[in-house]
């Protein structure tokens, strides 16, 4: 009968057999790759849901256009006549607008009126009438925003009661006397629309209570107004083709804040009376082949935060006044060609937001009292006043007052590596597997040597 084994023999046999068995198993698993993004994982197997038997269809619902009387507060001419022009509406225009639309009402009883009326985005199937819009006279404001529909001529009693008239990118084509007919107005605004007239005076000379007058970006042609009604207080004609000189009579606007007249074709000198316009926060001639110096009355505009001279053909020295307007933030003399050094020291140039002042050749700067560091677009000057070299081609603002230093980081995507999960390493396992043996083997024969003695 044979000996038992004592339980050491299995527990040895279980150490160094089994486990090192269960570590080789482990590692083939282990370099299987897990599931990556471009090895998508198995889609579960659709789920098939039960069909609901068909219901008998319901018989179709003819939408009926809402009764003017019954579900608007507005009055059912008024009602009316915007269905006819085919604008989108909900029940009640005065109180739920429609998105394509913005509609403000009185507060008039039994029947409110029309005050206000955008027409945003318009349809194709939106089309004036001349019948419709006789209804709506009560209109203040008249407004079209990317409405590329086809103007008709506005009934007199509307135009006469529009207070203000928005064209942006709509109605195709206007004429000046189409808009010299709105003579009411207080605000004026068109945009991205051509006006076929020989200068801004025929449109707004009749407008006597205009004092907001915007016309950009409609190829208008002929010379600035002469006369001008002393109630106007923002004026943007920029974008335009207007020629000519820019009139003294503007100068005398005392309640003039805002004066836009760049990207125009504006030639002579900058009027001498010009700093008469006390009230100007915002000045802009950029654009124009306006010639000759900055006048020095702007050196009494108090309250100017917004100068843009640039690209005309300005000539002389930089005003050193300039540097004491305390409210002045954005300062734009680039590409004329002023000469000399430039007057301003650094403390004015990082106060200001914005300070353009590149591309004049005949321009320097003081290198004992500037960093290179700071990027002005301008040369040094010589022991003379005149620049020691070409200025560089491109100026920067003021903001920048260190060189940009070359980011040499590489931000593109890294190299995509495989998401394989790794088990132990090959060698390493075969070691492990080995001395195991060995230490097995040393034991079985100690344990042997025992049994047989």
């Amino acid at each position: 009968m044979a000996e038992p084994r004592p339980p050491l023999f299995f527990l040895i046999q279980l150490v160094f057999v089994v486990l090192p068995y269960a570590l080789f198993t482990s590692s083939l698993s282990a370099t299987v790759p897990a599931p990556t993004i471009d090895t998508p994982l198995p889609s579960p197997s659709p789920v098939t849901k039960p069909v609901p038997s068909p219901s008998p269809s319901p018989s179709p619902v003819v939408k009926s256009k809402p009764s003017p009387s019954s579900s608007s507060t507005l009055d059912p001419k008024q009602f009316t006549a915007l269905q006819s022009l085919n604008i989108p509406l909900g029940k009640d225009p005065c109180a739920f607008p429609s998105p394509n639309n913005a509609t403000l009402c009185d507060s008039s009883k039994p029947f409110r009126h029309l005050l206000s009326l955008h027409l945003i985005n318009c349809s194709d199937d939106v089309e004036m009438s001349a019948t419709a819009l006789k209804s709506l006279t009560t209109l203040k404001d008249l407004g079209f925003f990317n409405c590329p529909i086809q103007p008709i001529r506005l009934p007199s009693a509307l135009a006469s009661s529009l207070t203000s008239f928005a064209c942006i990118k709509s109605l195709r084509t206007l004429t000046g006397i189409w808009l010299s007919r709105l003579q009411n107005l207080t605000r004026l605004t068109v945009s991205g629309v051509t006006i076929n007239a020989s200068g801004p005076a025929i449109i707004l000379s009749n407008m006597k209570h205009l004092t907001s007058v915007t016309i950009t970006s409609t190829n208008l042609t002929g010379f600035l107004p002469k006369k001008w009604h002393l109630n106007i207080t923002s004026i943007d004609l920029s974008g335009n083709r207007l020629r000519g000189r820019v009139p003294v009579s503007i100068t005398r606007l005392s309640e003039l804040h805002y004066l836009n007249l760049s990207s125009n074709q504006l030639s002579g000198e900058v009027p001498s009376t010009l700093g008469d316009l006390l009230s100007l926060r915002n000045l802009s001639l950029a654009g124009n082949s306006l010639s000759g110096q900055v006048p020095e009355s702007l050196s009494a505009m108090p309250f100017l935060v917004h100068l843009d001279l640039s690209s005309n053909q300005l000539n002389g020295t930089l005003p050193r006044f300039l540097s004491e307007m305390k409210h002045l933030k954005y300062l734009n003399l680039e590409r004329n060609n002023f000469q000399g050094v430039m007057p301003f020291n650094v403390s004015f140039i990082q106060r200001l937001a914005v300070f353009k002042v590149g591309e004049n050749s005949n321009l320097c700067y003081n290198h004992s009292t500037f960093s290179p560091k700071l990027k002005l677009g301008l040369a040094p000057c010589d022991k003379d006043g005149f620049p020691v070299s070409p200025p560089p081609a491109r100026s920067s603002d003021s903001s920048s007052d260190a060189t940009d230093d070359s980011d040499d980081t590489d931000y593109s995507d890294p190299p995509r590596k495989e998401n394989h999960r790794h088990g132990p390493n090959k060698v390493v396992l075969g070691v492990v597997i080995a001395l195991a043996s060995i230490v097995f083997i040393i034991i079985f024969l100690v344990l042997l040597s025992k049994w047989c003695g």
